[in-house]
């Protein structure tokens, strides 16, 4: 694998070509740092994103994104594939077709980028920017440091690292998540806007709200009068058909990637765990109830810049574990978490929504100390 050779004195900022943005995760976080990629893409050519296999349909949906690349990272994947030659070398032959004058790599405070900035550097790339608490060596241009201690939403930990790099966001940027618009014309399975959506997978087990207690939310909620779509993957069917019961509106692996935002957008407010819904929801600017497992920080990864409220023992025994299956027997932190509560706290969400609202995806001013309502740091 031979690269290209790096050209001393790329440009930052205005003129800097082609940018390779890399978010390697999953759905949500790829929606995170979709306020990052608008600051590059104000002064790139072009943007090319490169995600794993479970960011792609989100990345196609951030404004600012010209191409979207693909490829399973062995140490990012959560189900990773062996690292063999030609693993590696069909991620170089990707980079070197697209030929980037420089790429920003964009990682978790738990994960490092210097395997990737390795990779990058053999497809030749000439200028790479990360953030890394180990000593990149020739590995980075721009190194960036950040004090991992304190919590900082993840949308603004990657602006930071896009500053960094010399890409400040165009004026008038508000900081917050957006997609693309318009979306598709959801009314065929949705009917018209108010209802109330209800997510109930996660990618992880330790994140998720038992079944049945969302099939009690469904059922509790439609006997309240408000009408509810359950909505989930293709390989969600049996959990969304158990969850929607008799009650609800089943839209299990029925949707597109753009049409889940369109029907999370026509909601007054999306019920969903720590997961890739609940970032599309705050992307399309719809108030959330967060079933938050606290095995990461609220404080990174709760729905950003909308009006949401947080549910779950955030003080529980698997606190910062990064679990992906439960360590405390019964699920303590979530289980203990009832209907009636979330019910509750719907109905206080969709109010302060009415009290302040504007139609579609307005972003609300939702007054401090409705049932615990707050809005993600601006």
């Amino acid at each position: 694998m031979v690269g290209r050779r790096t050209a001393p004195g790329v440009a930052a900022g205005p003129g800097a070509g082609t940018v390779l943005a890399v978010r390697l995760d999953n759905a949500g976080d790829v929606l995170l740092a979709g306020p990052a990629i608008r600051a590059i893409a104000a002064s790139a050519r072009e943007v090319v994103l490169l995600t794993g296999p479970n960011g792609g349909a989100a990345a196609q949906l951030l404004p600012g994104v010209h191409r979207v690349l693909e490829w399973r990272a062995p140490w990012i994947d959560p189900d990773p594939p062996p690292l063999t030659r030609p693993h590696v070398e069909r991620l170089t032959s990707l980079v070197e077709k697209a030929a980037p004058d420089q790429a920003v790599i964009f990682t978790s405070f738990h994960q490092s980028s210097l395997p990737l900035a390795l990779l990058l550097r053999l497809a030749g790339v000439p200028r790479i920017a990360a953030i890394s608490e180990d000593y990149p060596g020739s590995l980075l241009d721009v190194r960036h440091v950040v004090d991992e201690t304190v919590d900082v939403p993840e949308a603004e930990r990657m602006l930071a690292l896009a500053r960094a790099a010399g890409f400040a966001p165009p004026p008038g940027d508000d900081g917050a998540l957006a997609v693309r618009r318009p979306l598709p014309s959801v009314d065929q399975f949705t009917g018209p806007p108010g209802y109330v959506v209800v997510h109930p997978g996660t990618s992880a087990p330790a994140r998720a709200w038992p079944a049945e207690h969302h099939a009690r939310l469904v059922r509790d909620l439609v006997l309240a009068g408000v009408r509810v779509v359950v909505t989930g993957d293709p390989d969600e069917q049996p959990l969304t058909a158990q969850v929607a019961g008799a009650y609800g509106l089943d839209l299990g692996g029925v949707t597109t990637f753009p049409e889940l935002a369109a029907v999370l957008a026509g909601a007054s407010v999306v019920v969903a765990a720590n997961t890739g819904p609940a970032h599309l929801a705050a992307a399309v600017g719809t108030p959330v109830v967060s079933l938050f497992a606290p095995v990461v920080p609220a404080a990174r990864w709760a729905p950003y810049r909308v009006p949401v409220v947080l549910l779950g023992d955030q003080e529980a025994p698997c606190r910062g574990s990064r679990a992906r299956v439960c360590p405390v027997p019964g699920h303590p932190c979530l289980t203990s978490v009832t209907s009636e509560e979330v019910v509750r706290t719907v109905r206080a969400l969709v109010a302060a929504r009415e009290d302040g609202a504007g139609p579609g995806g307005a972003r609300l001013p939702v007054r401090p100390g409705v049932a615990g309502v707050k809005e993600g740091t601006p």
